[in-house]
C-alpha cells in the first residue's frame, strides 16, 4: 500500500528579504525589457545597446585564434594554454597587460598591469568598489543626479547611503555642488566617501563636462577628502572631434578609480569590464598594497575569476587593432554621431519653436554619446511608455528611476544606438503623433 504525503510549499514573506527586493528602482530595467519584447515592432529608442550591424558571428574565432597565437608568441605551451584557457584562472584577469596598452594609445593613461582587475562588465567593477571603499553606516555615496540607475542599484544591494548632487547648466555635476554636498553630509556627522560621476555622454542625460569643470572637480575631491569613480562607456562617440580628457588623465593624486568597460567598445556579449584602482593600500605590520589587490580578494569571494574565454576573445580583438580601439570604432562614432544628428533634426522638424512653446516641450543637444533627454507636458510613467508602445509603435525610458530622491517626471530618454536613421525618422513621427495626442 502506498501512502501519499500532502506536503505544502516553503512560503517566504517578501518583507523578511532584504528590503532591496521591494525597492521599485530594480523593477525599472526588468520591466523595460519585458515591455521591449511584447512590442517587438516598435522602434525601440529605449535600449542603450550598441548597433548590432557592427557585429559578425565569424569574427568570434578569428579574435580568438590572434589572442592564441599571442600565447604562443609568448612562449607558451600547449598545456600551458590549455590551462590559461580552461581553468580557473588569476582573479586579477589575464589580459591586464593588453588593457594597460590600449589605454595608453586610447587614452594617454599610463597604467601598471598590476593596477588593474578585469571584471565581468563595469558593473561588478562598481559593486567591487563600492564595497571596499564604503567601510560603515556613515560612509556615503555622492551621485549625479540624473544617474545610472545600475550604481544607485548597486548601491541599495549593498545598503549603502547615496546622496544626489545636480547636474550644473554647463553639464555633468557641478563642482561647488559636490563640495557643498560633501560639507552637508560631513555636518550630519557622516563621511563623504566618494563621488560616482560619467564625464562623457552620461546616461541618462547625455551630458559631458567641460575640462575645466572636470579640473575643477578633482580639486574640490581633493580639498573634501573624496575619491571619484569615473564611469567611461561612452567616451569614444563624440559628434564632433576633439577628445576630452578622462578625470583619471587629469588625477595627480591618485584620487580617481576608472571604470572602463568593453561593451560599447566591443561587444557586450562578452561581458567584460576593468577597474583601474591604483591607490596605494596601507595595513598592519607595514602591509603595502594596490587597491587593486584589495577589489581582487573581494572578487574572490564573488565572481572568483572573470571568465578567461572572454578575456581571449577581446583580447584578440584588442591584439586585431594594435590595442588602438578608438580608432577601430571611428565607423561606430561616425554611425552613433550621424543617428544623434538624425534625432536633432527630427525633433527640430517636427517640434518648431513654436509649437514648443505651445506644447510645453524641449530637449537637450548631446555633444556625443547615445541618449538625448526629452521634457514633455504629461507624466512620463511605465503606463503611457506601454500606451506608446502598444498605440503609436514607439518605446523610450522614463526618466523617474534615475532620479535617486525624486524628479523627472516630465521627461523621457531617446537612445539612437541601436537603430538605424531610417527608424529614427520614423519613431520620431510616431513620437510627434503621440505626444500631440496627450
Amino acid at each position: 500500500m502506498t501512502r501519499t504525503t500532502r506536503t505544502t510549499p516553503t512560503t517566504l514573506d517578501l518583507a523578511e528579504l532584504h528590503a532591496s527586493l521591494s525597492d521599485p528602482l530594480l523593477d525599472a530595467m526588468t520591466f523595460l525589457n519585458e515591455v521591449t519584447i511584447r512590442y517587438p515592432d516598435a522602434v525601440s529608442f529605449a535600449p542603450g545597446r550598441p548597433y548590432e550591424g557592427f557585429f559578425e558571428p565569424e569574427d568570434v574565432p578569428a579574435y580568438l585564434d590572434a589572442y592564441l597565437a599571442h600565447l604562443a608568441g609568448r612562449g607558451l605551451g600547449r598545456d600551458a594554454v590549455r590551462t590559461a584557457l580552461f581553468q580557473y584562472g588569476p582573479t586579477k584577469g589575464i589580459i591586464a597587460d593588453l588593457v594597460a596598452r590600449t589605454l595608453a594609445n586610447d587614452e594617454g593613461l599610463t597604467v601598471a598591469p598590476e593596477a588593474l582587475v578585469l571584471t565581468v562588465g563595469a558593473q561588478e567593477g562598481m559593486l567591487l568598489a563600492l564595497r571596499a571603499l564604503c567601510a560603515t553606516p556613515d560612509d556615503v555615496l555622492l551621485v549625479s543626479s540624473p544617474c545610472y540607475v545600475g550604481v544607485t542599484g548597486a548601491a541599495r544591494l549593498l545598503d549603502l547611503t547615496t546622496r544626489p548632487v545636480p547636474e550644473g547648466p554647463a553639464g555633468g555635476p557641478d563642482p561647488e555642488a559636490v563640495r557643498a554636498a560633501a560639507r552637508a553630509v560631513r555636518a550630519e556627522g557622516r563621511r563623504p566617501r566618494a563621488l560616482y560621476v560619467v564625464p562623457d555622454f552620461a546616461n541618462p542625460s547625455g551630458t559631458s563636462m567641460p575640462v575645466e569643470a572636470r579640473t575643477r572637480l578633482l580639486a574640490v575631491a581633493q580639498a573634501e577628502d573624496l575619491l571619484v569613480i569615473e564611469d567611461n562607456p561612452y567616451g569614444f562617440f563624440a559628434r564632433e572631434g576633439g577628445e576630452r580628457p578622462t578625470l583619471k588623465a587629469l588625477d595627480r593624486h591618485r584620487r580617481v578609480v576608472y571604470l572602463g568597460s568593453f561593451a560599447k567598445t566591443c561587444f557586450p556579449g562578452a561581458r567584460l569590464g576593468y577597474v583601474v584602482a591604483d591607490q596605494e593600500v596601507t595595513g598592519p605590520g607595514g602591509r603595502h598594497t594596490l587597491l587593486a589587490d584589495e577589489l581582487a580578494r573581494l572578487k574572490s569571494m564573488t565572481t572568483v575569476n572573470t571568465p578567461a574565454l572572454s578575456q581571449a576573445v577581446i583580447g584578440g580583438m584588442l591584439l586585431r587593432h594594435d590595442c588602438r580601439l578608438r580608432a577601430a570604432n571611428a565607423a561606430a562614432t561616425a554611425h552613433y554621431a550621424a543617428g544623434m544628428d538624425t534625432l536633432l533634426r527630427e525633433l527640430e522638424r517636427h517640434f518648431p519653436a513654436s509649437a514648443r512653446r505651445r506644447l510645453g516641450i524641449s530637449w537637450n543637444r548631446p555633444e556625443g554619446g547615445f541618449f538625448a533627454v526629452l521634457t514633455v507636458p504629461f507624466t512620463a510613467d511605465d503606463a503611457a511608455m506601454e500606451r506608446c508602445a502598444r498605440d503609436y509603435g514607439v518605446l523610450w525610458t522614463p526618466m523617474a528611476p534615475f532620479y535617486p530622491s525624486g524628479g523627472g517626471e516630465r521627461r523621457l530618454r531617446l537612445s539612437i544606438s541601436s537603430v538605424t536613421q531610417d527608424q529614427i525618422i520614423d519613431g520620431v513621427a510616431k513620437l510627434t503623433a503621440f505626444i500631440t495626442s496627450c
